[in-house]
């Protein structure tokens, strides 16, 4: 490893590849798509800026604490994410946990029902704030896997910075850190290797499309949203699927589609999901394993 090197832009840690000049996939039964669930967790202190608002400052005028835009995401923790549990376990389903690496302190009853459901610890920061305000980042994302393994038994192998947020060293922060995969680059619908200065690192693709942040908090869509989108983004990739496999994401938080008049769209989607054949449900660590197994890593 050579720290001093100057960090590879992102042209370089991803080089541009058309789908049929890449190595030919095979889902497990020869199955179309592989779908995974993001449930995204967070801690949002009352005393600072809130990471994202629902209402704005009264007259204009920023407030500190936030108690409503506070509020708003808390009712997500305290609502919202029991229902998001309620939604997949009644249907078998396994998310990936992104979260802050304080959630395990804040919300240990929220963690704990994830870790006992079997779904998978990702990491997502130590606390809600984008990569390039960390001012240590090496050391953020030590205490984020010292606090998921603490809690889980075992330190997280992916990892989703807060905003997708990356700085040019990121990457290879997070590999030296022994990060396998990385949701930040949704530039794909397959996985992809992402080089770095040390060790392998596999872009597992994410969403910022079937994602609810964008959906009702940016574009401010009615409530079906995410079925009426999530829908027409799984009939594409299962089509482009019969000739080879396709990865779709489905990215939730607890204070958007938790609330009770989206939640209802969220169950919708799913049970028209599960009602196609070709179809594995998997969590982010399961396509990495499943990709890695189909291609080695480059030497």
């Amino acid at each position: 490893m050579d720290s001093t090197r100057s960090p590879m832009n992102a042209r370089e840690r991803v080089p541009f590849t058309a789908p049929h000049e890449r190595p030919k996939l095979t889902l497990p039964g020869n199955a179309r798509v592989a779908v995974w669930t993001i449930l995204n967790i967070e801690v949002w202190e009352p005393d600072a800026a809130m990471p994202r608002t629902v209402l704005p400052p009264p007259m204009g005028q920023p407030l500190l604490p936030d108690i409503p835009n506070w509020a708003w995401h808390e009712y997500g923790m305290r609502q919202g994410f029991w229902r998001f549990m309620d939604v997949l376990t009644s249907r078998d389903l396994k998310a990936t946990l992104a979260l802050n690496g304080r959630c395990c302190e804040v919300y240990p009853q929220a963690c704990a029902a994830a870790r006992d459901a079997g779904f998978e610890f990702m990491g997502h920061g130590f606390v809600q704030r984008p990569m390039h305000k960390v001012e240590d980042q090496a050391a953020a994302i030590k205490a984020t896997m010292a606090a998921i393994a603490e809690f889980t038994g075992k330190p997280p192998r992916g990892w989703e910075s807060p905003g997708l947020t990356e700085t040019a060293e990121t990457a290879d922060l997070l590999a030296e850190a022994g990060i396998e995969y990385v949701a930040d680059w949704v530039l794909d619908d397959q996985p992809l290797d992402i080089k770095t200065r040390s060790g392998r690192l596999v872009s597992v693709p994410y969403t910022v499309e079937v994602n609810d942040v964008l959906m009702s908090a940016v574009e401010k869509k009615p409530s079906d949203e995410i079925l009426r989108r999530g829908r027409d983004q799984f009939d594409r990739l299962y089509k482009e699927g019969e000739t080879g496999p396709k990865i779709m994401a489905i990215s939730i938080h607890p204070y958007l589609t938790g609330a009770p008049h989206r939640i209802r769209y969220l169950e919708e989607l799913y049970d028209y999901i599960l009602g196609h054949e070709d179809v594995v449900m998997w969590t982010g660590e399961q396509i990495l394993d499943w990709y890695r197994g189909q291609v080695p890593a480059a030497r």
